[in-house]
């Protein structure tokens, strides 16, 4: 027994073996993070007319506030009160959501970031994010809305 556990031929199938366990872990590791890297893009595309394109009507109009604007992760609406790193946005039904700033938020207008201090009150905003247990929103990405429309070119 001792010279089995001994030789060169039993020392390399327990390295294979080793190997292949090592590989078959790295596998279905790479395997778990792809399923999820295309579950979170299946979702954010069936989305994101809701996040981006807003109601049929348009966000600015009178479809501003439509019911059909769902917020489970997010507000629609106007800034109406900026407090530090907290902002209160005015969303659908008149409902007002606190929106927490962090260091990792974007906050995006047109093309370009800008910084929490550049944005103002009556600002119409898009915001995305994660509920916290106080029911404020802990945001990631801030979309500032321009104030009118840009006109499209045929």
């Amino acid at each position: 027994m001792k010279d089995i556990l001994e030789s060169k031929l039993f020392k390399i199938i327990i390295l294979s073996i080793a190997g292949l366990i090592i590989l078959g872990f790295v596998f279905s590791l790479g395997v778990f993070i792809g399923t999820k890297r295309a579950e979170f893009s299946f979702k954010w595309a069936s989305q994101y007319h809701n996040n981006f394109a807003g109601p049929a009507g348009g966000f600015l109009g009178n479809a501003m506030m439509n019911e059909q604007f769902t917020e489970g992760n997010g507000v629609f609406g106007q800034i109406i009160k900026i407090n530090g790193q907290t902002l209160t946005i005015k969303g659908a039904d008149n409902v007002e959501k606190n929106i927490l700033v962090g260091t990792q938020t974007t906050i995006v207008y047109q093309r370009k970031n800008i910084k929490l201090s550049e944005l103002t009150i009556n600002e119409n905003v898009v915001v995305i994010g994660d509920p916290d247990n106080n029911g404020q929103i802990q945001a990631e990405l801030i979309r500032v809305l321009p104030t009118a429309m840009p006109k499209i070119l045929p």
